[in-house]
């Protein structure tokens, strides 16, 4: 997993402050692989949340986010008890790896 500590922590914080302390978030994409280079990161949080007040929260949360890791390309998708299962779902859940 190719993210330090420091923002392994700042994205968990961030999470539960926004999508509250049940969140779960899942890093995916080429992030996860150790000897790839560059990318962004890509993230599904997992809250309890209906759709429309996450996808709501999701701006907050990338705002809050940027101004702790800095200005880096962050994609989020959004896993609610509501939202339609999709193939990028499936992918996250994996091939990703849960932050702790």
């Amino acid at each position: 997993m190719r993210l330090t500590e420091k923002q392994r922590t700042d994205i968990l914080q961030t999470s539960r402050e926004i999508f509250g302390p049940d969140a779960t978030v899942t890093l995916f994409g080429s992030r996860v692989d150790d000897t790839a280079r560059g990318g962004d990161i890509d993230l599904m949080v997992t809250t309890g949340m209906n759709l429309a007040a996450a996808r709501h929260q999701k701006i907050r949360f990338l705002v809050r986010l940027k101004k702790r890791i800095g200005d880096r390309r962050i994609d989020v998708v959004l896993r609610t008890p509501d939202s339609e299962e999709r193939a990028i779902h499936r992918v996250a859940s994996t091939e990703g790896v849960l932050i702790q």
